[in-house]
């Protein structure tokens, strides 16, 4: 797999995709693809952006709108785009490909790359696996990484505290923005994008949003009106983003997610959190006794 890494560090395409394979299988760890990025985020620079929202307010199509615009300028891009598993079958579309027109543009084609992964049974894990695959796109030459998440959840909110910035796309119907406050989403936004700006309610919404944030003690995260579909706000949207600084709202609730998601990488990488289930289902041991085996206070089976 090391040649594998040289090969994907050298460009290889080929080779990238087998290394995220591998890192999203389990079969290759974080800390052995671990190399040093080739970006450093600041306060006014980023690179990884998460893009999250609810189901059906066309993220996909926007994002593919700004990676187009963003890659005519010369910046190289890369999509983790995070698809739903179903419940039952396990299986999942990985359709967020079919609609980047992007990737088959022969102009830009060589500066993006889209890669799609299944949220599978284990939800938990999700941003644990972006957060390795974003680190090695970095270290591959990908100066920005966009993560677009599924649009619904707590695995949401983990996969989007990765990202140095977080915008949340929202759509006309005053329904998506109730779902977004319900998860806890506009708490992390550093901007919002109100999608499908030629539908009717999309400015009474943006509207909306713009007063709730402004009722707020704290710095409110700006609201742009857009449209992936019809290019409607897509040019100053994507000036925005490009150079979005952090919004000082969203840092601690970013942070809060981040020391949340890093708790349960310690718990679910141990070597022993699959016995510890085994165990807990059969009743040998209790809860307490779990976390003091994974978080390491014992080694012992017993309390």
């Amino acid at each position: 797999m090391q040649d594998e890494v040289a090969r994907a560090l050298n460009g290889e395409r080929r080779a990238l995709a087998r290394v995220l394979s591998a890192i999203e299988n389990g079969t290759f760890t974080h800390e052995e693809v671990n190399p040093p990025s080739t970006m450093d985020s600041t306060e006014s620079t980023w690179s990884t952006m998460a893009i999250t929202g609810a189901p059906g307010v066309g993220k996909s199509v926007l994002v593919d709108a700004l990676m187009t615009r963003w890659a005519k300028q010369g910046h190289k891009l890369a999509l983790l785009a995070v698809d739903p598993s179903s419940p039952r079958t396990g299986g999942a579309l990985l359709g967020d490909r079919v609609r980047m027109t992007s990737v088959d543009d022969p102009e830009i084609k060589d500066h993006v790359y889209v890669r799609s992964i299944a949220t599978r049974t284990a939800s938990g894990s999700v941003p644990l696996i972006v957060e390795d695959m974003a680190s090695f796109l970095h270290a591959c030459g990908w100066s920005r990484v966009l993560i677009e998440t599924v649009g619904s959840g707590q695995s949401e909110l983990r996969c989007a505290a990765v990202a140095d910035r977080i915008i949340v796309v929202e759509g006309p119907a005053r329904g998506d923005g109730i779902q977004a406050e319900k998860a806890g989403l506009l708490e992390l936004a550093d901007a919002v994008l109100v999608n499908k700006a030629d539908l009717d309610g999309a400015q009474k919404h943006a509207s909306e949003l713009q007063e709730s944030f402004n009722l707020g003690q704290s710095e409110s995260p700006p609201v742009l009106l857009t449209s992936g579909l019809h290019d409607i706000g897509i040019e100053p949207a994507s000036d925005l983003l490009l150079h979005l600084k952090a919004s000082g709202r969203a840092t601690r609730a970013r942070m809060r997610e981040r020391l949340l998601a890093s708790h349960e990488r310690r718990l679910v990488t141990h070597p022993s959190y699959n016995e510890c289930l085994d165990l807990l289902t059969e009743g040998t041991i209790d809860i307490g006794n779990a976390l003091s085996i994974l978080l390491g206070d014992t080694d012992e089976w017993s309390s």
